[in-house]
């Protein structure tokens, strides 16, 4: 069989790689967005893509000749170009788990959403330039109708059921921790009387994280194509989320009357969130400061979570039954409409905004901290990556003013960062997970989903554990398996 590495090579994102039969069967395993290339289409980086495509159209390869896709959990660099796969001919079906595809749908309307809101801007401009770079977007801008086709063909898996795609190829979803319905894809391939298993890790959660189990180990394969988002690091915060989350509204909102500013992103991170205050509020007698969430897609995402308990940790069940709610608690509003969100900045008591996007570069959370920068009683807490030029890693790096909406303004308020929200496991995490396996018997692992930097000293820790034969494959690189 073959193994093409079509995203996520030497770059974290756009995860997509093309398993190839000798009967020419041809799986999938994840469709994700290119966030730089994504960057370029904003306008934020050079407009040359070098991102193969074939003649025909979005994609390096033929949509129509894929026969399955496999998916391993719903974050748009895993599952963004599911619509343009079906656009460009893909007639085939998805399997993910449950809550993936509840996810999915959410993430990829919202997508869509913003995708019309910017063609219809772009479309009343009367300059020719930004009409004819409309016509250049139309082409890789994905609509409502694309997101249903895609999720009308999605066949729901259940976690640790072997499920046969056919004569010679069968697929098992093992859980992954890192986001609600997340998987390890662990594929067996029968050819001329042997068996090859490869493992897709998808992103490897951490231990303990608020509502999600633990990763599960993998059964011994073959092949292992391992995520390295954190290899070369571990989390700098070791404390609970519990004692983090405490720590910081005692000293902004109740040593002193502040407010309290949380970019967040709405799947996931925000669930976990909202879950840690409930606990905080309800077993340690926080006084109950007002929190506003404000993201409808944070909304909709949590109801996700509340329907599918049977697949939290056995904490987050335990505390449903005692309190009959993860994430309702005395003081705790949704900012549903636009109106609702402005009007918080009119709260002149000390609260708490979870808001997104995460990086603080678009979404309702600009607003938050255009209104709030320049107030020396906020602080804008950071709980996840920022990319290089996004807001949030201009306050990151200590800016004395920025520009929000073309408006200089300066920095009065406290910037701080914290880690133990990440999803993502660290350095020691992925080495657990690797070492499930055996260094005999595991014929090669590849490095996906991380920065070169951090794919080198991941496999160098690999070495130094006894895995000698450790690839970095390059974008559009196949090997023979």
């Amino acid at each position: 069989m073959k193994l093409t590495f079509w995203g996520a090579a030497r770059q974290v994102t756009g995860s997509m790689f093309l398993l190839e039969t000798e009967d020419q069967y041809r799986i999938l395993i994840d469709c994700g967005a290119d966030m730089d290339k994504k960057a370029a289409l904003n306008g934020n980086s050079p407009e040359d893509d070098e991102s193969p495509k074939s003649a025909a159209g979005f994609f390096p390869f033929e949509a129509s000749s894929i026969n399955v896709v496999l998916l391993t959990h719903a974050h748009i660099d895993h599952s963004g170009n599911l619509p343009n796969l079906y656009r460009e001919g893909y007639e085939g079906q998805i399997l993910c788990t449950d809550p993936t595809y509840s996810l999915t749908n959410l993430l990829l309307q919202d997508a869509a959403s913003l995708n019309h809101r910017r063609l219809n801007e772009m479309g009343k401009s009367k300059k020719q330039k930004v009409r004819k770079k409309m016509a250049s977007l139309q082409k890789d801008l994905f609509l409502e109708k694309q997101v249903r086709e895609s999720m009308d063909n999605v066949v729901p898996i259940q976690y640790n059921r072997k499920f046969r795609l056919g004569d010679s190829v069968d697929v098992t979803f093992v859980p992954a921790g890192h986001l609600l319905g997340a998987a390890h894809i662990v594929i067996n391939v029968y050819e001329n009387g042997e068996k090859k298993s490869i493992c897709f890790s998808g992103d490897i959660g951490r231990k303990n994280y608020p509502l999600l189990g633990d990763p599960e180990p993998i059964p011994q394969v073959d092949y292992l194509i391992c995520e390295s988002t954190y290899g070369n690091r571990l989390h700098l915060n070791t404390e609970t989320p519990e004692a983090m989350l405490a720590d910081v509204i005692q000293r902004t909102c109740i040593d002193i009357p502040g407010r309290l500013i949380i970019p967040s992103f709405s799947v996931g991170r925000t669930q976990a969130l909202l879950y840690t205050l409930n606990r905080l509020y309800t077993e340690q007698g926080f006084p109950p400061i007002k929190v506003f969430s404000d993201s409808p897609l944070a909304l909709e995402s949590t109801k996700v979570y509340q329907k599918n308990l049977r697949l939290l940790n056995k904490e987050a069940k335990d505390y449903q039954e005692e309190n009959a709610s993860l994430f309702d608690f005395v003081n705790f509003e949704y900012l549903e409409s636009s109106k609702a969100s402005r009007e918080v900045s009119n709260y002149n008591q000390p609260c708490i905004i979870i808001s997104s996007s995460g990086m603080v570069q678009g979404g309702r959370v600009e607003q938050h901290v255009a209104a709030n920068i320049s107030n020396p009683y906020c602080t804008i807490l950071i709980i996840g990556y920022c990319a290089e030029g996004t807001l949030g890693w201009r306050l990151l790096n200590g800016q004395p003013t920025i520009s929000i909406k073309d408006k200089e303004e300066p920095v009065l308020a406290k910037v701080e960062r914290t880690d133990v929200f990440s999803g993502h496991g660290d350095r020691d995490d992925l080495v657990r997970f690797v070492k499930h396996q055996s260094p005999e018997k595991l014929k090669k692992v590849f490095l996906v989903h991380g920065e070169f930097t951090s794919m080198s000293a991941f496999q160098q820790t690999l070495a130094d554990e006894g895995y000698s034969n450790v690839e970095i494959p390059t974008k559009g690189q196949t090997y023979e398996l």
